[in-house]
């Protein structure tokens, strides 16, 4: 998939994962507002990651094969970091390059979409 930019301004947790620091977002398909979608990305000024390294560690530290399970072992990690408030900027702009889209074969931490790659927080 060729990189997508997206720009927001939302709730954003910032946590550390395995060296890296990743950031944890929703957004909504529809106008219901539901933050159907998830988006987890390596927080990246300088654009040296695409995201990929999210699901490197899904496999080799999750333990996860199946795109599925990977994508759901994502947002468990993100969700968990979002339970203990963990590096929480509740009105923060981003910019994200997304990497990766995947739709989950059923709803998952209420999220139908996960979205990966790199993300930017220039006011932080």
């Amino acid at each position: 998939m060729r990189p997508t930019e997206l720009t927001g301004t939302s709730r954003v947790t910032v946590f550390p994962l395995e060296g890296l620091a990743v950031a944890y977002t929703t957004q909504s398909g529809d106008e219901r507002g539901l933050g159907d979608i998830g988006l987890v990305a390596v927080v990246d000024d300088d654009g040296d990651s695409d995201g990929e390294e999210l699901w490197l560690l899904a496999r080799d530290l999750g333990g996860r094969v199946h795109s599925g399970d990977q994508a759901r072992w994502i947002l468990t990690q993100a969700s968990r970091a979002r339970m203990v408030k963990s590096g929480d900027l509740p009105r923060t702009t981003w910019t994200a390059h997304i990497r990766r889209r995947f739709e989950l074969d059923a709803l998952f931490a209420n999220h139908e979409v996960l979205l990966t790659g790199r993300i930017s927080l220039p006011n932080q």
